[in-house]
């Protein structure tokens, strides 16, 4: 079977990088390509069923697929039950990297299914995947980075934006 990796370094904790790359949900919101994940079952805090819609190449590809996630080692594990390709299983999984970073990985294996056209279209579709795995990395990254600007901008002092008349009226009266 084609097997598809790519990972990509990003400048923020290991635990912050494993809490959005486990948050499949949220997905749709900074990636482009993936147009939903719904989570439809949770048997308990690391196994989970997922439905998910992405394009590729302009056709959806939809799959429902069975997850087992491992936060002690910030890796979960995939393999469709139903969909549209024969088979597709990999993982996702957070390493920590030098400076107190993380590197992001996605590792897919698949067999679109078609065993005559298998040796036509399987370079065709790897191809295909490792530019979707590669912008869904990229698009993670942005969001992380983002959330960690939000988070590193210091909060301003709430009495500094009192309206002038406001503060003026809270300072004792000196007369």
């Amino acid at each position: 079977m084609p097997r598809v990796e790519v990972e990509l370094p990003i400048a923020v904790p290991p635990e912050t990088a494993w809490a959005a790359v486990v948050d499949v949900e949220a997905f749709p919101a900074c990636m482009d390509s993936v147009d939903s994940v719904t989570i439809t079952r949770r048997t308990d805090d690391r196994h989970r069923t997922s439905a998910w819609a992405v394009r590729l190449k302009g056709s959806v590809l939809q799959w429902t697929e069975d997850e087992v996630l491992d936060p002690v080692a910030r890796r979960f594990d995939f393999r469709q039950v139903t969909g549209d390709l024969g088979e597709f299983e990999g993982h996702w999984a957070v390493r920590p990297a030098p400076g107190g970073h993380s590197t992001v990985s996605l590792d897919v294996t698949f067999d679109i299914g078609i065993p005559l056209l298998a040796d036509l279209l399987n370079p065709v579709a790897a191809d295909a995947l490792r530019e979707n795995a590669a912008q869904m990395l990229s698009a993670l990254e942005r969001q992380l980075l983002a959330n960690d600007a939000q988070l590193s901008t210091p909060a301003s002092d709430p009495a500094s934006v009192l309206p002038p008349t406001r503060a003026a009226e809270e300072e004792p009266d000196l007369v």
